[in-house]
């Protein structure tokens, strides 16, 4: 699944918006107004994607065939800007070798968001209307997320300080025994299957992790 290997995406769309996806890679995901656009971002942060997920030791496709393997009718979550429905490509099976690889990106996923947190100025660059997290807000934000996104793989666990590192990591290492297990491809607890669940986590993660890093002054970013 890398070099020149053709990249299978399928695309969630709305009227509004549409999410380009690549099957494979969890957290490779962007959206934009329509698919064409949408596939057009996913190709363009490649390179960025690319060095997200370093540390999990995988190397994505150079994207220069794309092909789109599925079509799905978005909702309101693909509206409001969340890669939320679950494709056939995430209900299929999946062994322990894949298992392992997903939940591999997951955790740089999760490191490459902790590494641009870290490095981040207190304040972040407003958007044009004054809106917008300071990075604390956005680390409080993915970590409660988390929390949520772990009673999908169904734990059970009190939600941590974000800013009590053990404590963090302690769910993240519950939520990647999950994700780390094989599966026939069915609902781990009533709705998220483990690739869509590898999925959706990886995604918020660097999303987030991005949006710090765009928002953070060039100065403080060197």
């Amino acid at each position: 699944m890398a070099g020149n290997a053709p990249l299978g995406i399928y695309l969630e769309t709305t009227p509004k918006r549409t999410f380009a996806t690549a099957i494979d890679w969890p957290g490779w995901s962007r959206s934009a107004k329509t698919p064409e656009a949408a596939v057009e971002s996913l190709l363009a942060y490649r390179d960025r994607y690319a060095a997200a997920i370093a540390e999990a030791g995988v190397e994505p496709p150079a994207a220069e065939d794309v092909r789109i393997e599925e079509r799905l009718e978005g909702n309101a979550a693909t509206d409001y800007g969340v890669p939320g429905t679950i494709a056939a490509a995430d209900r299929g099976p999946i062994d322990a070798v894949e298992a392992r690889r997903r939940a591999a990106i997951v955790e740089a996923a999760w490191a490459t968001f902790d590494r641009i947190a870290a490095a981040a100025p207190a304040e972040l660059r407003k958007g044009p209307r004054g809106g917008g997290r300071d990075t604390a807000k956005v680390v409080e934000h993915v970590v409660g997320a988390d929390h949520g996104y772990s009673r999908e793989l169904g734990l059970r666990v009190e939600a941590p300080d974000p800013t009590n590192a053990p404590a963090v990591a302690a769910l993240r290492r519950s939520m990647l025994d999950v994700l780390r297990r094989p599966s026939d491809g069915g609902s781990i607890v009533k709705r998220w299957t483990t690739r869509y669940a590898a999925q959706r986590i990886a995604w918020h993660a660097l999303d987030h992790a991005w949006e710090i890093e765009d928002r953070s002054d060039r100065s403080d970013r060197d």
